[in-house]
């Protein structure tokens, strides 16, 4: 089979590679459909990201959804033919994070398309791919592919939800449209956030974020006087999701934020943030971090099929996964693109 290996910053290539043999407890997807996310981009341009790098050829890409062609035979809830997506998380179950149930800092983390393992643990932009059973969630007739393969960044969005605390009522300020922001704008208006204020430093972002439920959208580069409106009486934010990784992002947001305000930070940099915790400690921050996903993944996928979520305006493009490269171009220009899909059939 064919699958995308990244060899190098830039060095992108459609190879050949093995189909592991289905074992008990494991079910084989033909990949119908994968989302480029912005890890593989950073693997893509920079060769990872942080202290993070490639330091053999690897498969990229971990959102994806397909159907199943083998099934295991001491597999008795799914069957070939069932239309799947894909959870990349891979926990051992056994490490001590595992027991207390943050499954999302496993020890021993298998987590698709990803270096920070050495061997590095491949990833499912690939024609077939064997997974444990543990990591198919069924979805519903009518959902498409694309739809499909965006469960994995929603549920890094509701993740990030869950740790913000109860939204119900609150005013929610998101630093950051590109994917996993806008999908947080989604999940914050499920949770009952009565406004959310996105911002960006691109327009396009912007108005997919307006598109998909922001109150109100505001482009900092152009018009940063509009956030420093919200500056008033100490801030008018209760909950702030930085989802940029932009230092300058965060340090403005800040001022917004009211006392005792909650501050979820989601968005990773390629390098460390300097935080100004003078302000943090006057305003009396709650500051917490949000990294991956566990149980999320289900109601992800439960969201989806139900209907309650509406992720179709977040596709940009669908392209042939033999045109990688031009894909990846497209996913790099945010005045452009969200959310590129591949395409495998």
């Amino acid at each position: 089979m064919e699958a995308i290996v990244i060899h190098s910053p830039g060095d992108l290539r459609v190879e050949d590679v093995p189909t592991p043999e289905v074992g008990p407890g494991q079910v084989r997807v033909r990949v119908r459909a994968g989302g480029i996310c912005g890890s593989d981009l950073h693997y893509f341009h920079n060769g990872g990201f942080g202290a993070i790098r490639i330091q053999q050829p690897m498969v990229l890409g971990h959102e994806v959804a397909g159907v199943l062609d083998a099934v295991a035979a001491d597999v008795k809830h799914l069957a070939a033919g069932d239309r799947i997506a894909v959870n990349p998380s891979h926990p051992c179950g056994q490490c001590r994070f595992c027991q207390m149930g943050l499954h999302n800092h496993c020890l021993d983390m298998r987590y698709f398309g990803s270096a920070m393992r050495m061997p590095h643990v491949q990833g499912a932009f690939r024609q077939e791919l064997v997974i444990d059973v543990r990591q198919a969630f069924k979805l519903a007739d009518g959902v498409t592919d694309a739809e499909g393969s965006m469960a994995e960044p929603l549920a890094v969005a509701l993740h990030a939800v869950n740790r913000a605390g109860p939204l119900l009522g609150r005013k929610v300020l998101v630093t950051g449209c590109g994917p996993i922001g806008a999908m947080v704008i989604i999940a914050a208006r499920r949770a009952g956030a009565t406004q959310i204020v996105a911002t960006d430093m691109v327009a396009q972002p912007l108005r997919k974020a307006l598109e998909i439920g922001a109150d109100r959208a505001i482009n900092v580069a152009e018009s940063p006087q509009e956030l420093t409106q919200y500056a008033a009486e100490k801030g008018q934010f209760d909950v702030l999701f930085e989802a940029s990784g932009n230092e300058r992002a965060l340090r403005a947001a800040f001022d917004v934020v009211r006392p005792r305000g909650v501050v979820v930070q989601l968005g990773l940099s390629g390098s460390e943030l300097t935080l100004p915790f003078n302000t943090v400690v006057a305003k009396e921050f709650d500051l917490r971090g949000a990294f991956r996903f566990h149980e999320e993944f289900a109601t992800a996928v439960s969201l989806i099929n139900q209907r309650l979520v509406d992720l179709k305006p977040l596709v940009s493009a669908t392209l042939p996964y033999r045109d990688a490269g031009k894909a990846f171009a497209l996913a790099s220009d945010r005045s452009q693109s969200m959310k590129v899909v591949l395409s495998f059939t």
